[in-house]
């Protein structure tokens, strides 16, 4: 549960395993978390934090995620799809969503949740994930896992999945990285992913 920025594989594998990932309207306290705008790729350079910037007013402790604003500060936009475009311009699958996550990117998005959801409906339709969205309001009576803060990048995540090494173009000297941005698995496995998705979670099974 919670809105995440293009989130990473892991959280992607507990999400399938769940097969519905709610999406609390109303859960506050972000600045405490990261996910919810920021995300890890990796390329020549090595890891990145990609960073959506958020209207300073919106973005405290009692500010629901339903009405965090994103700032236009700084061309983010454009900065995002070269760094993008740098780490995956040349993978395998990069052609083939290039179009789709262009349009979620150079978008005229106002509120984060909205960018969020559209970045997590390209990654849905393209890897072909049986996974259901839904949005909720409040999670008191919800029987379900719940992520919010455990999933975030000032420290490791406390979820029960095992990385699963896939194939990587930036391997770099320390070999596979995990915990990069689903994106990453999307671009360099397509569809495939979701086969790497599957065994994260098989000790839970």
């Amino acid at each position: 549960m919670g809105s995440m920025c293009a989130a990473s594989v892991r959280c992607y594998a507990v999400a399938l395993k769940a097969g519905t990932l709610l999406i609390d309207l109303d859960e506050r306290r972000l600045p405490l978390r990261h996910s919810h705008h920021r995300y890890l790729i990796d390329g020549p350079n090595g890891v990145q934090t990609l960073t959506v910037p958020l209207v300073g007013s919106t973005n405290n402790m009692m500010t629901p995620l339903r009405d965090v604003l994103i700032s236009e500060h700084g061309d983010w936009r454009r900065l995002h799809w070269g760094a993008l475009y740098s780490a995956y311009g040349r993978s395998p699958y990069f052609d083939y969503v290039a179009d789709d996550l262009s349009r979620v990117i150079h978008g005229k998005q106002r509120f984060l949740h909205e960018f969020n959801d559209q970045l997590h409906q390209v990654i849905v339709d393209f890897m072909d994930l049986p996974l259901t969205t839904v949005p909720v309001t409040g999670v008191a009576d919800v029987d379900a896992i719940d992520l919010r803060g455990r999933i975030g990048m000032k420290k490791k995540d406390a979820l029960a999945v095992d990385d699963v090494p896939y194939y990587q173009m930036w391997p770099g000297q320390d070999g596979f990285k995990p915990g990069l941005s689903v994106l990453d698995l999307m671009m360099n496995l397509g569809r495939e992913g979701i086969i790497t998705l599957m065994a994260m979670t098989e000790p839970l099974s």
